[in-house]
């Protein structure tokens, strides 16, 4: 009798492990698909959450503005700072297309000319002679020089096709992320309620300080990468301008993306530099050289001020965080590294 009721709650044992593991399976299956469905919206989303909580500071003023109407204040803050961003887009789009649609028809109708290089470029070190001997074949020929670097011309060519595309969905992933930005901000509130609760949940009584402390590194990355990058392609931009250096605001936005990557302006102020010392006046040069060299080392103080300021953890931690976060992930890893190595430490 004792073996056959053994036997039966084995059995049924059997038969509940059997039904769970099954069960199991299928919610598995089910949240694994459902991953799959909503993950082209992950990005964004977490995008969507870096940019609301940079953008609190500047949208709190507008909510007592607009009389407590969050929607409202959330909407305004969200269209300036998504008008602040795409009319330059815009505008650099319409002068680079313009600036391609004149050169392929000068190139068609035989306009195209390069002036001979000055004398000093052949005295410079490593690259000057073979940099010379290019440059006066292009200025002598140019249709043979293209066919001479017409591998390197095809290789750029897709280079800058795919770059265009990508940048065209980054595009319409930011302006998709700021609308999630403004959602946000406008029940802003009651996300603040849902981040320091899962925090508490998670962590207990530290959950709150926590939850403050990525909000605190998201804010100090803001400042410390973005604003400093900004700083920086904006005084470089001004140089460039005042100096006369043709496509000034290309040269500024390429200032402003290796900035942001953390490779620094100096790939672009170095180059203009010695175009200005080959081109220019002695001492228009000698003033450039020294406003590049201010805008090359700014960062070296200005970070650490701005990275730093309101976090309770020390900077250097930060910055790792934001480095290797960014070779992790790109550009999100920015915040997201810093986040993560910010809550390790504590």
């Amino acid at each position: 009798m004792t073996t056959k009721t053994e036997q039966s709650a084995n059995d049924d044992f059997t038969k509940k492990l059997l039904d769970a593991a099954v069960r199991l399976g299928a919610l598995a299956l089910i949240l694994t698909w459902c991953f799959q469905i909503v993950s082209p919206f992950v990005i964004p989303l977490v995008w969507g959450i870096i940019i609301a909580v940079a953008l609190f500071p500047a949208y709190r003023p507008l909510i007592a503005l607009f009389g407590g109407r969050r929607g409202l204040a959330a909407t305004v803050v969200t269209l300036v700072i998504l008008i602040l961003l795409m009319v330059p887009t815009i505008k650099l789009t319409e002068v680079l297309a313009r600036n391609v649609a004149t050169l392929t028809e000068e190139f068609s109708d035989g306009k195209v000319s390069i002036p001979p290089p000055p004398e000093n470029v052949s005295q410079w070190p490593i690259v000057g002679e073979p940099l010379a001997d290019l440059w006066g074949m292009a200025s002598t020929n140019i249709t043979d020089t293209l066919k001479l670097l017409q591998p390197q011309i095809k290789a750029i060519g897709g280079w800058l096709l795919e770059i265009t595309a990508s940048a065209g969905m980054s595009i319409l992933m930011f302006i998709f992320a700021f609308i999630i930005s403004g959602i946000l901000l406008a029940h802003s509130e009651a996300g603040h309620r849902l981040a320091h609760g899962i925090a508490t949940r998670l962590v207990g009584d530290r959950g709150p300080d926590l939850a403050n402390l990525a909000e605190a590194t998201v804010r100090g990355v803001t400042r410390g990468v973005l604003g400093v990058a900004v700083i920086q392609a904006l005084l470089a931009g001004i140089g460039f301008v005042v100096v006369g250096i043709p496509a000034a605001g290309v040269w500024a936005l390429l200032c402003l993306i290796f900035a942001v990557i953390q490779i620094g302006v100096g790939p672009i102020m170095i180059p203009a530099i010695i175009y200005v010392f080959s081109t220019g006046e002695t001492m228009t040069a000698i003033l450039f050289l020294i406003w590049g060299v201010l805008v090359l080392l700014i960062d070296n103080f200005l970070k650490p001020i701005l990275m730093g300021r309101g976090v309770d953890v020390p900077m250097v931690v930060i910055f790792l965080g934001a480095i290797g976060g960014m070779l992790l992930s790109g550009i999100i890893g920015l915040f997201v590294g810093a986040v993560v190595l910010a809550l390790g430490y504590k």
